[in-house]
């Protein structure tokens, strides 16, 4: 009786030509808007500018500002992941689904306010300044997380949890093994859904 050959890691292996289509093809559209933004510049700093344009159209000056908008970014992503993926686990146990509604009601007009609202509102509360923005974009990209998160959890396939739980997992390990690894693609359409939000608000605060 014939038998299968065994299956090697190679078997599963991503090409090393389809990994660099792959990258170049990710590469392009960063490199072609940079190369814009370069000509855009160039073209701008051949035009006669006035005292105030040419103080504020500066290399030194974009590139502060650039930097500022990049840490804004990355500041109120990762602090909205931090926040919002174990809110969105912990309303998805059922000793906390009670408070499911108060808390989407409280996302939701986080992201109904129009976002230049909720940065005047946080300067006006506090100053303006790098933490009062991070907490505005926080507040305001709140709501895509967490929404994804339990929604990516609850559409698991519960004969897959028990399983699980027949094989003698904990809910821990449940949660951990079963329940977030097949929710994973639901969750990083919403991170990257508050990033978007994240990347186009931040140019205002």
């Amino acid at each position: 009786m014939a038998t299968a050959p065994p299956v090697t890691a190679e078997d599963f292996a991503i090409p090393s030509e389809g990994l660099a289509r792959s990258a170049l093809r990710y590469m392009i559209t960063p490199a072609v808007i940079a190369l814009i933004l370069l000509a855009l510049f160039l073209y701008i700093q051949a035009q006669s500018l006035d005292s105030i344009e040419q103080r504020v159209i500066t290399a030194a000056n974009l590139t502060k500002r650039g930097y500022e908008h990049i840490g804004l970014t990355a500041a109120s992503t990762v602090g909205v992941v931090l926040l919002a993926v174990p809110m969105g686990i912990l309303l998805t146990r059922p000793g906390a689904r009670r408070l499911t509604p108060v808390v989407l009601a409280a996302a939701n007009i986080g992201q109904a306010t129009p976002s230049i609202g909720i940065l005047v509102l946080f300067a006006i509360v506090w100053t303006i300044g790098f933490g009062p923005a991070v907490v505005a974009l926080v507040t305001y990209s709140f709501l895509p997380i967490l929404r994804n998160t339990m929604v990516g959890l609850e559409g698991v396939d519960r004969s897959t949890i028990e399983a699980g739980r027949g094989m003698g997992m904990s809910k821990s390990k449940a949660l951990l093994n079963i329940e977030l690894p097949l929710a994973v693609p639901v969750i990083l359409a919403g991170i990257r859904t508050a990033l978007v939000i994240n990347v186009g608000t931040a140019a205002l605060a």
